[in-house]
């Protein structure tokens, strides 16, 4: 049975205490979202990720603003990465971190996937890409942008410099007019909505600036206690990361084993191996990693159902509603319905 994706207790502690300097009844609204507060002060704490969004609806359905978490101070302030942070830290600089943040990732959430891509036009730079999944619940669109800002505000404080994005996008639609000025302040520019995905786009010489913090020794040591804690979750198993392929290759029609193999650098054969000794098949994490992300997109009223198809690389519909008869008993337009209800 695969277990649902969830984040850290550190990260979601530090989403209740900025939700808290914003004035919200924290307490109330993590038992509305499902979420045992204390439990958050245990490092080894997971929250699942339809509780997380339930958080985030709460919180901007009590405050009131669509912009919650908007705010490079609190996002300096209140953002917890832990340990994944310490690493950060230590290392040379943001490139070779967030190099490994694409696996490290995991441990602040496996609701989250991050991972760098090399811009292929204008300045030298990479785009910050991140993907967030749900459950049975839409994503919020402020779990998405409080996500990004952190990453922004975490480049500043690691550099000790002003890093500042050549462009920002997001997937959700435009905000309304007078909401523009609370990203613009908070991006240092107007990103652009309705986008294929969320990502920001940072200058290579920003990501190649030398880290003060780094130090050869702790940055191995904090390595490897990142990788132990991968190791806990799980994520260091072959499935894990073959899912994680999986996600990033499916809009570019359906994977084929040997070159996901390529990509974790094994051979087909290898491949095949290692899920053997995990007792799981590559054609039942396609299917897996399909079903998940088909539930989130269902979630979300701007896909229609052709792209959804295209999304999860079915080769026409026919075949994307044939599986959702599988996993939900019902065709995707009703199971949308009832998503939305």
């Amino acid at each position: 049975m695969t277990l649902r994706p969830g984040s850290s207790a550190a990260w979601v502690r530090g989403v209740t205490d900025m939700m808290a300097a914003e004035g919200l009844a924290v307490e109330s609204l993590c038992t509305q979202a499902g979420i045992d507060l204390a439990s958050l002060q245990q490092p080894q704490t997971r929250v699942d990720v339809d509780r997380v969004s339930r958080l985030w609806e709460l919180g901007v359905a009590c405050s009131g603003k669509s912009t919650l978490g908007l705010s490079r101070e609190l996002a300096s302030r209140y953002s917890n990465i832990d340990l994944v942070g310490y690493s950060l830290a230590s290392g040379p600089n943001l490139l070779a971190g967030f190099q490994d943040l694409s696996r490290h990732m995991a441990v602040i959430s496996d609701a989250t996937s991050f991972h760098l891509e090399r811009d292929a036009y204008g300045a030298p730079g990479y785009w910050m890409v991140m993907n967030h999944v749900g459950a049975t619940r839409p994503v919020p669109r402020q779990r998405a942008e409080y996500s990004m800002l952190t990453l922004l505000v975490l480049c500043t404080w690691l550099t000790r410099r002003e890093v500042m994005p050549q462009a920002v996008d997001f997937v959700a639609p435009p905000p309304k007019e007078p909401e523009e000025a609370a990203y613009q302040a908070a991006f240092g520019l107007l990103p652009r909505f309705d986008q294929e995905a969320n990502r920001m786009l940072l200058s290579e010489a920003d990501l190649l600036t030398p880290i003060p913090t780094h130090n050869p020794e702790l940055w191995a040591l904090h390595e490897k206690l990142v990788e132990t804690e991968l190791d806990q979750l799980g994520q260091t198993r072959v499935s894990a990361r073959v899912c994680q392929e999986i996600a990033r290759l499916l809009p570019q029609g359906e994977p084929r084993r040997e070159d996901v193999a390529a990509l974790l650098a094994m051979s087909d054969r290898t491949l095949q191996r290692r899920l053997q000794a995990e007792a799981v098949s590559y054609q039942q994490l396609l299917d897996d990693t399909r079903r998940q992300l088909a539930r989130q997109y269902l979630g979300e009223p701007r896909h229609s159902l052709a792209q959804i198809a295209d999304l999860l690389g079915f080769v026409d519909q026919s075949n994307f509603f044939r599986a959702c008869k599988r996993w939900f008993g019902m065709p995707p337009g009703r199971y949308r319905e009832q998503l939305n209800a």
